[in-house]
């Protein structure tokens, strides 16, 4: 079945071939000649290449802005990966970043700005090759890695946590701040947040909050946990590597690993608290379970969760709870399809400003005092939440996916 595949996709190939190794090693040497480097140099410079025997990785290199995505750098993933799986001579892929961050998820700032400049467009697109790129990473063909040694936030999780193999190290911390800033948990999250333990995926989504390396093991969101200093020793291993062997590539990695166990104050050990208010049907309702909850047990972590969702968008908490329960019967095809829909209503403002709204407290003026419209649950009619998950019209097209070359069998 996967050789099928891999003829299909062959047949497919397109005009931008040109992105493997030999044109990247090419024009790295022709760009010696030139006195000044010139912007697609600096664009293709915010997503390096490393090549070795049998493999290739994809090398995040924005350190100043935490590794933030921005469109260009979706769309240089997006081919690179497309190359790589059509070119018999790679084995299997790697991702990996510069600088003290995986990857902080997009760049919402520049999106901001794109919203207030008219260039509504541009956002939209930059999400259809972003969510394609998760699409193709959850339906590889080939081994893939990826190593999340650092800040790992919301689309930055998206953009790894499909893949095959997750290495996560001590300095790993991973959350899903989308709420926060008025938007959604999206780039697959309402796909892989719905399928944790009990009710955690809801708890991360609504509040927030962060988990470290070792609780990303526990809860399954990683494969493989390794101490950051012994990175190189497993970058040395897969480089040496000649295969495409899962297996061999996943001993590889398991060697230089740690068995780990989350700390006696970890989320992870109230399992039972969490499920007991996020398995409530409304937000409303969570609130309410966690308010009793804290008056019972005088728990902090009671009042610090209830902080969290205060601080959050009235609206984007509704949506983002209506679409991590529908991704819980979903695949990841149809999520990504169902964030893109909400995402383009995000940004075309069509219901509310929110998003613009909450970049601006936290990211842009920094006054951390978001305006947030409507201005409390209680405000936030069931039509409007229904509105981000209907099919968009006839004149705004739908995220195309190539789930029928990819998956033929679905």
């Amino acid at each position: 079945m996967k050789m099928h595949k891999l003829k299909a996709l062959l047949s497919l190939s397109k005009p931008f071939r040109r992105n493997d190794s030999s044109f990247f090693l090419s024009n790295h040497y022709c760009r010696q000649f030139s006195a000044q480097p010139s912007y697609a140099d600096y664009l293709q410079e915010q997503v390096l290449v490393e090549g070795r025997a049998k493999s290739r990785a994809a090398i995040l290199n924005r350190p100043s802005a935490l590794n933030a995505l921005t469109p260009s750098m979706a769309g240089r993933l997006s081919r690179l990966y497309e190359s790589w799986e059509e070119n018999s001579d790679i084995g299997f892929v790697m991702m990996k970043s510069n600088g003290r961050a995986f990857c902080s998820g997009a760049d919402v700032v520049t999106l901001y700005e794109l919203i207030n400049e008219g260039k509504v467009e541009e956002c939209k697109k930059f999400f259809q090759t972003l969510y394609k790129f998760v699409y193709l990473l959850g339906t590889y063909l080939k081994p893939n890695v990826a190593i999340l040694d650092g800040v790992t936030m919301g689309s930055g999780a998206g953009i790894s946590l499909p893949g095959m193999f997750r290495v996560v190290t001590n300095r790993t911390v991973y959350s899903n701040p989308e709420a926060q800033i008025g938007f959604h948990p999206d780039a697959g999250a309402s796909y892989y947040l719905s399928r944790l333990p009990g009710y955690l995926g809801e708890y991360l989504a609504l509040t927030g909050e962060k988990l470290n390396g070792v609780e990303m093991i526990a809860c399954g969101l990683a494969t493989h946990y390794s101490h950051s200093e012994r990175l190189p020793w497993i970058e040395e291993r897969l480089g040496k590597l000649i295969t495409d062997d899962r297996l061999v590539i996943e001993n590889s990695i398991a060697q230089y690993g740690d068995i780990v166990y989350p700390e006696t104050r970890s989320v992870l050990h109230k399992f039972e608290k969490i499920d007991k208010c996020f398995s409530q049907d409304t937000v409303e309702e969570i609130i309410e379970a966690l308010e009793r909850e804290a008056a019972e047990s005088h728990d902090e972590w009671c009042n610090t969760a209830l902080n969290k969702i205060k601080e959050a968008s009235p609206l984007s908490l509704k949506v983002a709870l209506k679409s991590i329960r529908e991704g819980r019967f979903q695949p990841l095809d149809q999520c990504l399809v169902r964030e893109y829909r909400i995402s383009v209503n995000w940004v075309s403002k069509r219901m509310s400003d929110d998003f613009c709204e909450g970049v601006r407290a936290r990211l842009v003026d920094k006054d951390f005092a978001p305006k947030w419209d409507p201005t409390r649950l209680e405000k936030v009619p069931t039509n409007m939440v229904d509105c981000f998950f209907t099919p968009l019209d006839e004149l705004e097209p739908e995220l195309n996916l190539a789930t029928a070359i990819r998956e033929p069998s679905m």
